[in-house]
């Protein structure tokens, strides 16, 4: 199987190609960007560049994308030509090539809307099942791509897993009340009670999908760190989620004061992976069980490969005010 990797340069596209070409796997790499792991560089948004890259490819895994650091510095139009039009040639050129299968990386971004509750209501139990509602043409343009993969599963046959991915980019928060609070380590070690997934994890479910996609079709799949969290929890997720969190984890408490960390006071959601675990057969092994080991032990929660690959930033230019600038 040789498989075609969008986005190279970027952080899971660079984590694929670590972990393809370290196993011997025949893979390809193609970006925008030069990089170590980019084979070919050029836009997927032109469809013969596109098209010659399909030669000899068997599986397409599709993470090339704008996302949500680039709302406030790139226009609609440019979205809808990479997210949109980008995953149409793909689309097209992998039918055309006999490819037989294809993931896209999508995001739990396309809940959007759906994600904010009230203050002091119920935290939002996030499945497949809870309705996409973007917020913001990020959001948005993952839909209307999603959308075109099933179609081309119904048209074609061509089968399509569709990741929706929680975040798992190493870079401080874009809030700046966040920031100001916690320190980025303590933050990202707290959301994977119930939003973040390690860059492991990430490939393990891209590679599980590229897999399993002929006997799959076409599915969606939230794809974040299994959360320790049932329903009967959500009610006080929202009220008090310290407490919740340590009479689930009994040594939390002083496992955390010895790093100056704090719990978070409040979750709002909790994004549900129990359908990948049971069609992939997918188990996530960087959760928060993982991190409390990892305190006691002295060691990096993170992942061999979430360290090598690092932190990219989203954009050439520095910005001092935080990750990327927000959109108004």
């Amino acid at each position: 199987m040789t498989i075609l990797v969008t986005g190279s340069a970027g952080h899971l596209g660079e984590a694929l190609l670590r972990t393809l070409r370290g196993r011997g796997s025949p893979v390809r790499g193609i970006d925008l960007k030069t990089s170590p792991f980019t084979n070919a560089v050029g836009s997927i948004v032109d469809p013969d560049f596109v098209r010659r890259q399909m030669d000899g490819v068997t599986a397409v895994i599709h993470t090339a994308t704008l996302h949500k650091p680039h709302v406030a510095t790139h226009s609609k139009r440019e979205f809808i030509d990479t997210n949109v039009t980008g995953t149409l040639n793909l689309l097209e050129a992998a039918v055309t090539a006999g490819v037989r299968s294809f993931v896209f990386t999508s995001t739990t971004s396309a809940f959007g809307s759906q994600l904010r509750s009230e203050t002091g209501q119920t935290a939002v139990w996030v499945t497949e099942d809870l309705p996409a509602i973007p917020k913001n043409v990020y959001g948005t343009t993952k839909l209307m791509a999603e959308t075109l993969c099933e179609l081309f599963c119904r048209e074609h046959g061509l089968p399509v897993v569709v990741l929706r991915t929680s975040r798992f980019f190493p870079e401080e928060d874009d809030d700046p009340a966040m920031r100001s609070a916690y320190a980025s380590e303590n933050a990202q070690a707290n959301e994977l009670l119930y939003r973040r997934l390690d860059i492991a994890d990430a490939v393990s479910a891209h590679l599980l999908a590229a897999e399993r996609a002929p006997k799959i079709g076409f599915a969606r799949y939230i794809v974040s760190a299994t959360s320790p969290f049932e329903p009967r929890h959500l009610a006080a997720l929202a009220r008090d989620a310290a407490r919740v969190v340590r009479k689930l984890y009994p040594d939390c408490a002083e496992l955390y004061a010895a790093r100056g960390w704090r719990l978070f006071p409040a979750i709002d959601r909790v994004y549900v992976n129990e359908r990948a675990r049971r069609e992939l057969g997918w188990r996530t092994e960087f959760d928060f069980a993982h991190v409390l080991n990892c305190l006691r032990d002295g060691r990096d929660f993170r992942s061999t490969l979430a360290r090598e690959v690092g932190s990219k930033g989203y954009h050439d230019t520095v910005f001092g005010d935080g990750p990327y600038p927000l959109a108004p």
